[in-house]
């Protein structure tokens, strides 16, 4: 649910000594920034795995201008239509009321959580100037990291809109797990001033999940915002982590999580193993096609995240396991004879155990749901699947591709 907004946000605050350095590898009309940017870049490109082909630039901008910069991102990614039609197919599902005003939850939510940000369109980090000046260095690792990330692969590209809900979210997973696993490795070595290398500590997210996680109860506007976005928000920077390490120790070294190691689903991020394998899982593709004159008004796929959201809400934090059979899934919202909105989804399933157990668990909570609501286990190119319809059967037919292992 969550559009990708060009800024990585700092939940949690440490302080570090700064070092001193040469600055050409930066560009900036900040001196303070240009150096303490120098002295982090090698090191951090080093633990990133990636190479540095061109000087950061990086400048101070006012809250002020991060609020007209969020704006001006919101109405470029998330334009009024889509917005409406989101939050309508979200209110169908029961994951936000239908009266929620998504862009300016975003927006407050972004306004209270960002203090300097990464913008790969004009390829260059900002820091808001009303930062401490103890919490500068630390926002500086992790925002460095996007800078040296974005000078081997495109990160306007990997989370393009047109790329879809949950291949968006697993590459920012990947982007923001990357930043994260390498910013807490740089200031655990910085505490306790010896070497430090993640990928020979036991569950090393396990012991910075906590820290991650404390955040959300330190942010009124985040902790106010409805769980789908609370999730959304904090998916990338915990499962992200925790799929990096993963990573990183199966393959050896420190491969960057891009080209052939970019995750293509969140199914990948929450399954990691899922992803290193030999053979790769790789989701179905599902498509839909409205027929007999239905109007289409939205389409786009939950993914295994959301699908466990959608779980955790109805059934309680006990279901979300009933998530990990999921092999893809498409929504369409629909415009009904009588003007209204009807929503139909379509999910396909590892096996017809998986299928069934997700369908015996959920429809007993069809009645709460706003509409009336039908959930019907089926088959689609012979494949275990699932379809539940919302507010009237529109007349769809579903397709797949893909779904085989790699």
């Amino acid at each position: 649910m969550m559009r990708y907004i060009a800024a990585s946000l700092v939940l949690f605050t440490v302080a570090c000594e700064p070092q001193t350095q040469a600055v050409e590898l930066v560009t900036s009309s900040d001196p303070e920034l240009a150096r303490m940017a120098a002295d982090l870049l090698p090191d951090l490109a080093a633990r990133a795995g990636l190479s540095l082909t061109r000087p950061v630039r990086i400048e101070r901008r006012t809250r002020e201008e991060l609020e007209r910069y969020l704006e001006f991102k919101l109405e470029e990614e998330l334009p009024d239509a889509d917005a409406e039609a989101i939050t309508v197919a979200y209110a169908l599902l029961g994951l936000v009321s239908a009266d929620l005003d998504l862009k300016a939850v975003l927006k407050e939510v972004y306004l209270e959580q960002v203090a300097g940000f990464y913008d790969p369109d004009s390829t260059m980090l900002f820091v808001i100037d009303d930062q401490p000046a103890a919490l500068q260095e630390t926002l500086l690792v992790h925002e460095l990291v996007h800078a040296i990330q974005d000078q081997t692969a495109d990160l306007g590209a990997i989370t393009d809109s047109r790329l879809g809900n949950d291949r968006r979210a697993a590459a920012q997973a990947a982007i923001e797990g990357h930043a994260t696993l390498i910013m807490f490795e740089f200031l655990m070595e910085q505490a306790q001033g010896r070497s430090v290398d993640v990928t020979e500590v036991s569950d090393f997210t396990d012991q910075i999940r906590p820290a991650l996680a404390a955040s959300q109860g330190q942010s009124p506007a985040l902790a106010a915002a409805p769980r789908i976005i609370q999730e959304s928000l904090l998916f990338p920077y915990i499962a992200g982590a925790s799929f990096v390490e993963a990573l990183w120790k199966a393959r050896g070294g420190r491969p960057a999580p891009f080209d052939e190691q970019l995750p293509l689903s969140t199914e990948h991020i929450l399954h990691p193993e899922s992803f290193v394998a030999e053979s790769r899982d790789m989701p179905t593709e599902v498509h839909l096609v409205a027929v007999d004159g239905v109007r289409p008004i939205y389409t786009d796929g939950l993914g295994e995240l959301e699908v466990r959201i959608l779980l955790e809400t109805h059934l309680g934090s006990a279901s979300a396991d009933l998530s990990a059979g999921w092999d893809g899934d498409r929504y369409g919202l629909y415009e009904t004879p009588d003007g209204g909105r009807s929503l139909v989804w379509v999910s396909v399933w590892d096996d017809v155990g998986s299928r069934d157990r997700f369908v015996a668990a959920l429809r007993p909570a069809l009645d709460g749901l706003p509409a009336t609501a039908i959930l019907r286990a089926t088959a689609i190119d012979g494949r275990p699947a699932a379809v539940l319809e919302i507010g009237g059967p529109p007349a769809i037919r579903a397709t797949l591709d893909g779904g085989a292992e790699e």
